[in-house]
């Protein structure tokens, strides 16, 4: 567990990054149960962990990089390859709003070729590749064509803010604009995020 980032002086990214998520009060037991409102913050480093009687742990892998469909597990990397595999998608994003409670939504996002719109005939075939190449229960609820997926300066897709995005953090909060090979997109996903919570509050 780091103690500080460099050029972080009030914590700031270190809260966000690391305690954001369980703050103080809203902590889970293992196995079920909350921690109750005395609870101070809890650490959350970001990969799946099962903890089991005897006291033994089993690390899965990064859980930003993972989607939990009504109790089904995937790596949004195989979700990526089917959908990008059809000829009129360049890249794709994809986020599992199924967290603490709330009613699941998994949005899609997808960058088509020069030209092309999304229409409900190309919604369909990438439902229908999703439900082949992996299985019904990961077709996204929408589709949505976006301009340029947000990566970072080496290329990774940057899921995990986009999520904590959607789930309505500030996005000040969620992603350094100055670690972004395309920050110029970001403001397109803030609207999207205030118009999904005007839709769902």
């Amino acid at each position: 567990m780091p103690l500080y980032f460099v050029g972080d002086p009030h914590h700031e990214r270190l809260i966000g990054s690391y305690f954001d998520m369980y703050p103080p009060g809203q902590g889970r037991r293992p196995g079920g149960g909350d921690l109750g409102p005395e609870a101070g913050a809890v650490w959350r480093h970001g990969d799946w962990l099962r903890i089991f009687p005897d006291g033994s742990c089993v690390i899965y892998g990064r859980s930003d990089a993972t989607i939990n469909r009504h109790g089904l597990r995937m790596g949004t990397s195989e979700l990526y390859s089917a959908v990008e595999a059809l000829p009129e998608v360049l890249d794709s994003l994809v986020v599992d709003l199924e967290y603490l409670g709330r009613p699941s939504y998994m949005p899609l996002f997808v960058v088509l070729r020069p030209g092309l719109t999304l229409d409900e005939a190309l919604r369909e075939r990438i439902r229908q590749v999703v439900r082949e190449s992996l299985s019904p229960r990961f077709v996204p609820d929408e589709i949505v064509q976006v301009a340029e997926v947000p990566r970072t300066l080496s290329g990774k897709k940057q899921e995990l803010p986009i999520k904590k995005l959607l789930l309505g953090q500030p996005l000040e909060k969620v992603i350094n604009r100055e670690a972004m090979a395309n920050p110029g997109c970001l403001d397109w996903y803030v609207a999207f995020a205030a118009q999904r919570a005007q839709a769902t509050a």
